[in-house]
């Protein structure tokens, strides 16, 4: 058994006691909503610990007990032209991008720097330079005339010598406040704190921020590498290390005064159940305030690393593709996760996000677009870990539980899900191997979702965008019938008949690829003008959606400016996002209105 191994099940096998500030007494009736909060950090430090002594023999990397029954316990104040905004799964919900308008003006993250274009005057008229990690790619969320950067400081997957097993390694990742009243964008406040940022999701001024940490030990090495050794080796470093190792901690710098914090044991909890390598926090993040703070943490020992938010709930799902894909699934001694957990936390109108809800399903998600919240029901699309067949689960919350109520399986036997959209009470999911299905489902009975049609063409669509009543566009790789990619593909679906799904019309660029396959917020639905665009290469593809064909394609290339990365309109004019400048042209002729230099 390797090192590796080993630790993944010391750490990931939590053994959940009553948690008390004094002697052991009798523990207190159960909550309704199965949730047990560390209020001693003695406690947590004894429960961390103990997980070593049950898991020294362990092998299965992804082991987990059950906690016992006595444990259970948009601002309106910046008025401008229309104007749209990146695309994002929630109308209402925002997502971090690398680029955000008002209106009045495109704010855009690149190389470090943070940049402001007024869009009257089409120039440059702020610049400012942040100073942050370059780990990743620095998002921003936008609300008046405040911007919320969001720097991930690292902390990926890390692979040891002893294996080919991954974990999540450590890293410190950052929070930024710019005031951009005036011409000169202006920092206020810096957060930095442990771990690293998985998503964000904005509503109004009010940002919802969630990072994911490990524990901060290090662990000795052996040169004989005897299991036995090994492990005791590890047990030993792991008693001698300190509880603060567990807890994130954070610093605040605001007009040259920097503040330190860290996580509260009283403000962490547990799930029903849990794997322990990692904590989860969710900080909340007002843009209008005068500064910013530490976020009001609300902890929980879980792992997580997909997000998807609606206007009361945040969902963080712990999908596991960090430790696992299909291929090493099949072939690894280490068993796959048994199932993908979902943990919800409820977003009041006023205050901090609670937890309420956690459930888990079998196989694994694509991304954020396969779940889906709707009258009082969550929907989920798994592929299974094992044998690639999928399925569309529906959740309903019961006592603190997300149970299932019904699901549709069978789809794609074989075949992994590659895009999964949810549209009130319909239901469409591609699967690929060699051909595309493309499955239409029923949702409105939430006990008995179905298959109602599927269409099976070449190729497969990564992404599948609404463009109107019973209209999809499909944007991914044409493939020939061994299922080889040949190029990039759009596709027009006509789904009117739940029956018979139908493709309408065919874009297809040889050889090809788009940034908008793997990050929707890469294209740019414009339904005034029926207008779409999506960045291939160093140009941005235009099509129009007229009728029953895909029109009028047009390659709009900034000369020498860099591949293209987002486009948005604002009034009249589309503009295309590069890491060096902006192209303005206009929604309607595409011709060249100004070109915006950002070197």
């Amino acid at each position: 058994m390797s090192r590796r191994s080993w630790l993944w099940s010391a750490l990931a096998v939590l053994p959940l006691a009553g948690c008390t500030t004094s002697a052991p007494t009798a523990p207190p009736p159960a909550p309704p909503l199965k949730l047990v909060a560390f209020d001693s950090c003695a406690q947590l430090e004894k429960e961390l610990r103990a997980a070593t002594e049950l898991s020294s023999t362990a092998e299965s990397g992804g082991a987990r007990l059950a906690v016992p029954g006595s444990a259970r316990a948009a601002d309106s104040s910046v008025a401008g032209p229309a104007y749209s905004g990146t695309n994002v799964h929630e109308a209402g919900v925002d997502e971090p991008d690398i680029v955000k308008t008002d209106g009045k003006r495109i704010v855009t993250i690149s190389g470090g720097v943070l940049r402001v274009v007024d869009t009257a005057t089409r120039a440059q008229t702020g610049r400012l330079e942040l100073g942050v990690p370059a780990y990743g790619e620095t998002t921003l969320l936008l609300a008046g005339n405040r911007a919320l950067v969001l720097a991930d400081g690292g902390g990926g997957p890390m692979l040891r010598e002893d294996t080919r097993m991954m974990r999540p390694g450590h890293g410190r990742s950052e929070v930024l406040l710019i005031d951009l009243a005036n011409a000169t964008p202006r920092l206020i406040s810096r957060y930095r704190g442990d771990g690293r940022i998985i998503d964000a999701r904005q509503q109004g001024s009010v940002a919802r921020v969630v990072f994911s940490s490990g524990p901060k030990f290090q662990l000795p090495f052996r040169a004989d590498a005897v299991p036995e050794n090994v492990m005791q080796d590890d047990r030993n470093a792991i008693a001698a290390t300190p509880v603060d190792a567990w807890l994130p901690d954070w610093e605040i710098t605001t007009g040259g005064t920097t503040t330190k914090g860290q996580l509260d044991c009283g403000a962490v909890s547990r799930p029903e159940s849990f794997s322990g390598l990692t904590m989860l926090r969710v900080l909340t993040f007002k843009l209008n305030a005068a500064e910013l703070g530490a976020g009001d943490p609300v902890a929980m020992v879980a792992d997580g690393d997909t997000v998807y938010g609606t206007s009361d709930s945040l969902y963080v799902a712990n999908n596991e593709t960090w430790r696992f894909n299909s291929a090493t699934a099949r072939t690894s001694r280490i068993a796959p996760p048994d199932g993908t957990d979902i943990y919800r936390f409820s977003l009041p109108p006023t205050g901090k996000p609670a937890y309420v809800a956690s459930g888990k399903v079998p196989g694994r998600l694509l991304n954020q677009y396969a779940m889906s919240a709707y009258e009082g029901h969550l929907r989920v699309a798994t592929t299974s870990w094992t044998d690639d067949a999928s399925a569309v689960r529906v959740l309903a919350e019961r006592d603190g539980k997300l149970v299932e109520v019904g699901a549709a399986e069978g789809l794609g036997q074989g075949e992994q899900i590659y895009s999964v959209r949810f549209i009130g009470p319909r239901g469409y999911v591609v699967t690929f191997r060699q051909t595309d299905p493309l499955y239409s489902l029923d949702l409105s009975d939430p006990a008995k979702p179905r298959v109602t049609g599927e269409l099976k063409i070449n190729g497969y669509s990564a992404h599948l965008q609404p463009v109107g009543e019973n209209r999809l566009i499909g944007i991914g790789q044409e493939a020939d019938d061994q299922g080889r990619p040949l190029g990039l593909q759009v596709s027009l679906f006509d789904v009117t008949d739940p029956a018979a799904p139908k493709r309408l019309d065919q874009h297809v660029v040889t050889g090809a690829q788009s940034e908008a396959e793997a990050d929707p917020h890469a294209i740019l639905w414009w339904p005034a003008t029926n207008l779409l665009v999506l960045p291939v290469a160093d140009a941005a593809l235009t099509l129009r959606v007229t009728g029953d064909q895909l029109s009028g394609a047009t390659s709009l290339a900034p000369a020498s400016a860099g591949p293209v990365r987002r486009a948005l309109v604002v009034g009249d004019v589309l503009w295309s996002i590069t890491g060096e400048g902006l192209l303005a042209t206009n929604t309607s002729t595409l011709d060249r209105v100004a070109w915006v230099d950002m070197k």
